[in-house]
């Protein structure tokens, strides 16, 4: 992955409201939900929403599709996963104690 996109994703998540989007899409899986429903959801008005949808959309962080009068928001997984595995592989260069952060566990101290 080009580093300007990684750098473009994380600029987007760089936001509560964008942040709590990816939350709310992620467990709803390619099924997604409407702007309407994610409105409220998570409290925001159509225009916040709307910003913050395009936003993380160009980032390539999510994709919407029309289904009738509706347009359905999903998390682009495979999008998501690049931006983590660029930080993780690529910039920490696979560094086991923040890989060990990343699996939910610390690694044991090394004898000295």
């Amino acid at each position: 992955m080009e580093q300007s996109k990684v750098l473009s994703a994380l600029s987007a998540l760089s936001h509560e409201a964008r942040l709590d989007l990816i939350r709310l899409l992620l467990p709803e899986g390619s099924k997604g939900m409407s702007a309407g429903d994610i409105a409220r959801a998570l409290g925001l008005t159509a225009s916040r929403l709307s910003f913050h949808l395009a936003a993380l959309e160009q980032a390539g962080l999510i994709q919407s599709r029309r289904v009738a009068r509706n347009v359905i928001y999903a998390v682009d997984a495979p999008g998501l996963g690049r931006t983590i595995s660029y930080l993780l592989n690529d910039c920490c260069g696979k560094h086991p104690e923040v890989m060990a952060c990343c699996l939910g566990h610390q690694p044991t101290a090394k004898a000295g």
